[in-house]
């Protein structure tokens, strides 16, 4: 099933009438903020209300035209000063090919300082979203050569489980102090490259959050599962990490109960907020 629903996101035509299907609309509310940057906007404010910090992500990948990676890149910098000026913690997630990394380099670089540029004036942070496969390695490049030196503290990356390659790529990553973003992985990948197995992806995460945790680099453990996130309560309590070391992070809209329970106990928790016109292919990974 989730095959089938890993297809169906990447069909332009079954998005265009999903998103004129109001019931369908009506569903994706519940998990992407609206439409607008002020939706988004509005949606971390009243989270930062209660305790809880954002990350902002405007919906879209795989940009072909210059002109709407620049666009995109507009649109960020208007959420970064909208974000400053509503009083939510500024933080933001960024896919690479919506900044014009298929179309070329040079473009990329310059879309994303200029975004970097403006998080770091406002004292905010900006998370590289990892996307499928054939992007890892371009990405983790680009975070490294292109703008760890300059932006690393006010940037970071994201770590799949789901890929055999991430226990280096974790190793190498903490060995730069850089903040990771540890979530299980949402693409269908090949099994040369993925673990096929939920068992296997989730002992992949917890040695991958350990490793996180000890390196103590402010890791974001993203994930919804009540056992993961119950070994890793009991692994910084017996490590003695404190709560201020490291964030759980989980999904606008899902398990807002478990999301309430972790402010109450005390942990820094972040909800990754999306929004924007692509919510057809996000709501089906």
């Amino acid at each position: 099933m989730r095959q089938g629903l890993l297809w169906l996101s990447e069909r332009q035509g079954v998005f265009n009438f999903v998103r004129r299907n109001g019931i369908a609309r009506r569903f994706a509310s519940r998990f992407v903020a609206g439409e607008s940057i002020d939706q988004g906007v509005e949606a971390a404010r009243e989270l930062s209300l209660r305790g809880i910090t954002a990350s902002l992500d405007l919906l879209g990948e795989s940009v072909t035209a210059e002109a709407d990676a620049v666009a995109a890149r507009d649109q960020y910098l208007r959420m970064l000063d909208r974000m400053a000026a509503s009083g939510a913690e500024v933080n933001v997630s960024v896919k690479l090919t919506q900044m014009g990394l298929d179309i070329s380099e040079a473009l990329c670089v310059a879309n994303m300082t200029a975004i970097l540029e403006r998080a770091a004036a406002l004292g905010g942070f900006v998370r590289l979203d990892m996307e499928s496969s054939a992007y890892t390695q371009r990405t983790l490049d680009f975070f490294r050569l292109r703008l760890f030196d300059r932006f690393g503290a006010h940037c970071g990356v994201v770590i799949q489980s789901m890929l055999r390659r991430s226990e280096q790529d974790v190793e190498d990553l903490s060995a730069m102090k850089a903040r990771v973003r540890l979530c299980k992985g949402a693409y269908l990948e090949p099994p040369a490259v993925s673990f096929a197995e939920k068992a296997d992806v989730d002992k992949s995460y917890v040695r991958l959050m350990e490793r996180l945790l000890l390196a103590g680099n402010y890791p974001g453990i993203a994930t919804h599962d009540e056992a993961i996130i119950t070994h890793a309560r009991d692994f910084v309590r017996r490590q003695g990490i404190g709560t201020d070391r490291f964030e759980f992070q989980m999904l606008y809209g899902v398990r807002r109960d478990l999301q309430e329970g972790l402010r109450k106990a005390g942990y820094r928790l972040r909800v990754y907020i999306p929004f924007g016109t692509q919510w057809y292919p996000y709501l089906m990974r």
